[in-house]
């Protein structure tokens, strides 16, 4: 199904794998224009996350679970912060100042906010909801990358696992992916799983449901051959793991 704000994919198979993809686009809608940028910005992370989308379509289509993927760039609004965050919509991101956030009103924040922002985050929960009460809880996957040099310095790590209180998932990824050889994999790297009101906060953590945030390298999933070996990759790691029925669990973690 197509929103303007998202698209969602039903399940093949598994539809107790939900596949998250926050930053898959760098489209802007078209009253937006560019919000004043050369158009180049938008082929750079600050836009989207390069090769995101196309990893989680794969892994969607590799083991058949649900997927959403957020249609708008994050310059427009970040569906990967909570409402009250003061970087939603991002003024300045990496050098680059956002004409058209610089002196945006409330009025146009909670335009943005019902018209883009919850209704990609409505679609998760409702899915969420849809799955029988007696049946086992799903697990949430979110896929995202990073810059392979940030503010002049290499980042080591090929992919990360970020993660906050729930450790079902995130543990026995990060030691099947270090198992491989000749990767890298960050816990918790290059950024922190614990955000109050990010996707998988609302989503997994108050809900008790096990998740894990995937972070990739963008230079190693910038070609097709490069989705295809972290597509491949992830889904011989994570189809096993998912069969744990631990994972399947409703669990609250630190007295939630």
């Amino acid at each position: 199904m197509i929103h303007d704000s998202h698209i969602a994919v039903p399940p093949t198979r598994r539809a107790d794998l939900i596949l998250l993809c926050d930053h898959a686009s760098n489209r802007l809608p078209q009253q937006y224009h560019t919000l004043g940028l050369p158009p180049a910005e938008f082929e750079r992370h600050i836009a989207y996350d390069i090769g995101a989308e196309a990893v989680t379509q794969g892994l969607a289509s590799r083991l058949g679970g649900a997927a959403f993927f957020a249609r708008f760039s994050r310059l427009l609004i970040d569906p990967n912060r909570g409402t009250d965050d003061p970087t939603l919509i991002m003024k300045l991101s990496d050098g680059a100042v956002i004409p058209g956030n610089a002196r945006i009103n409330e009025e146009e924040r909670q335009h943005r906010i019902e018209t883009y922002h919850q209704p990609y985050h409505r679609a998760i929960s409702a899915y969420i909801d849809s799955r029988p009460a007696s049946g086992t809880a799903p697990i949430l996957v979110s896929l995202h990358s990073f810059t392979p040099v940030w503010r002049g310095v290499a980042r080591p790590w090929h992919a990360g696992i970020l993660w906050d209180l729930d450790g079902r998932l995130p543990l026995p990824l990060l030691e099947a992916l270090r198992s491989m050889p000749g990767l890298t994999i960050g816990d918790n790297e290059p950024y922190h799983g614990a955000l109050e009101g990010d996707t998988l906060n609302v989503h997994g953590t108050r809900r008790g449901l096990a998740h894990a945030l995937v972070e990739i390298r963008q230079d190693l999933i910038a070609t097709q051959r490069g989705v295809d070996e972290w597509v491949e990759r992830l889904a011989s790691v994570l189809e096993p793991i998912m069969n744990d029925p631990i994972l399947h669990e409703v669990k609250h973690f630190g007295g939630l």
